[in-house]
Order: C-alpha cells, then structure tokens, then sequence
C-alpha cells in the first residue's frame, strides 16, 4: 500500500532551493576594483559561466514545476528521489564557479559536465519513481512519453566530459547545446493536462 502525500511542501521546498542556489552563484561574482571596461574584462568567462548554469537552472525550475503539476500526490521514495536532484543541483555555484575562475580549463569543464549528467539522471530518476507511483497509464506517464531529450542530453554529457580535456571549448559549446535544446519549450505535460 502506497503513503499518499500532498506535493505542496516538496515544490515549495524545491523552490526555496533553487532560489537560495541562485543566489549563492551570483554572489559568487567578485565586483572588479577598478571603474572601467577593462576591469570587468576578466570577468568574462566567470560571467558566461553564470549565465549558463542560470538558465540550466531555469531550465530545471520550470521542467520540475511541470513534472509536478502533473502529479497527483507523492510518497517517501519521491521526497528521495527530489532530495537526490536537489543534492546535484547544488553543486552547480561550486562547478560554475571553478569553471569560470579557470578560463574553461579542462578539469573544471569535465566536472561541470559531470554534475550536469549526475542531475539530469537523477531528474530521471525522479520522474521515474513518480510514473511508478502513478502508474502506467497515467496523464504523466503518457506526457513524458519515451523522454528523447532526456536520453539524448545524457548521451551529450557523455560525449563532452571526457572531450574537456582534448578541447574544453568544444565541451562547453555541448552543455550550451543542451542547454538551447531545453529552452525550445517542451509542451507535452501541458498538452497533457489540458486534454
């Protein structure tokens, strides 16, 4: 016998945490003492770095606050499995971070890349357990369908992690290409839900 839960508390806690990480990443960006252009010059890739973990960030929010909608209730296995996703994501200030601080060298960028593939299956993992919790047939086992952009940023994490240290640039234009695949909208849960 399943636990029926509400989800209200684990999206407003998610939420609390996605915000207190966007957060810590901006204010990870150092003021230049200096009051021209050239100060802000070394800056920029510890910028770039920002903006895109905030959009991956973004990215994340709002697939999450779909997924949810999309639930009816949740049990204790769903609360792990969002505290697994949430733990990835956390890491992300610290990854942008060194990334940025580095010039996009070839471990920083490997590592970033890891902690994007760690997220993205433990998001997996998430919308997984809440379809056996739903069961098949359900509305959101049917939205998610056969999850091809998830499958394929995985594959792409994959294939850039170990490129970052033949070409760090490379690999950072990957995550930039999943991250640009994830921000054409994807309107399967809301089609779903409207049915």
């Amino acid at each position: 016998m399943h636990t029926q839960m509400g989800k209200g508390r684990l999206e407003a806690f998610s939420d609390g945490v996605l915000a207190i990480i966007i957060t810590i990443m901006v204010l990870e960006i150092k003021v230049p003492h200096g009051a021209d252009f050239t100060a802000l010059r070394p800056l920029l890739p510890i910028f770039l770095s920002y903006v895109l973990s905030f959009i991956y960030l973004g990215i994340y929010w709002n697939n999450h606050h779909h997924l949810l909608q999309a639930a009816r209730h949740i049990n204790g296995r769903i609360l792990w499995a969002n505290l697994h996703l949430l733990f990835w994501l956390s890491l992300i200030p610290f990854v942008t971070g060194w990334m940025g601080e580095n010039h996009l060298a070839a471990l920083p960028v490997a590592l970033y890349g890891t902690v994007l593939l760690l997220a993205a299956i433990a998001y997996f993992i998430l919308s997984q357990a809440l379809i056996s919790h739903h069961g098949k047939d359900s509305p959101l086992a049917i939205a998610l369908g056969k999850d091809f952009k998830g499958k394929i940023s995985v594959v792409i994490y994959a294939v850039a992690i170990p490129l970052a240290f033949v070409n760090s640039w490379f690999a950072s234009t990957f995550y930039v290409l999943v991250a640009v695949m994830w921000l054409i909208p994807d309107r399967r849960i809301e089609k779903t839900l409207t049915q």
